[in-house]
């Protein structure tokens, strides 16, 4: 039997030395707010989708990988792809790629102010 789920990827977590200041970062990159729970074991800041479906993601207090050298998630950014690589940068990440375009959608790679490896992906319209 092969598994093909729905949704194959479940969650996706994000370690940063600095919980407030990543997630000021991610909010200005992806023009969002995101969710802080301090419910668990560990406090966290939560990506959230518009209908609560799909895949997600946290932000959590951990030690990230040496810069860009940790897996790389991508998530889609409002608008323009080459709007959300400025923000990138003026909130203090770096942008490591020019857009490169595939069947659906263009996408740029970037590290946060913790080294973690991005993806910045817009959707073909």
């Amino acid at each position: 039997m092969t598994h093909k789920p729905d949704h194959f990827t479940v969650w996706a977590e994000l370690p940063v030395t600095d919980l407030d200041r990543a997630t000021a970062f991610y909010n200005k990159v992806f023009e969002t707010e995101l969710q802080r729970d301090d419910n668990g074991p560990n406090p966290m800041a939560v990506f959230t989708t518009s209908d609560g479906q799909g895949s997600a993601g946290h932000l959590y207090p951990g030690t990230p990988a040496k810069d860009g050298n940790g897996p790389t998630i991508h998530l889609a950014v409002p608008g323009k792809l080459e709007d959300a690589m400025a923000r990138v940068t003026e909130a203090g990440g770096k942008v490591l790629s020019d857009p490169i375009t595939i069947p659906a959608g263009r996408f740029a790679y970037a590290i946060d102010l913790d080294g973690n490896s991005i993806g910045l992906f817009e959707t073909a319209a």
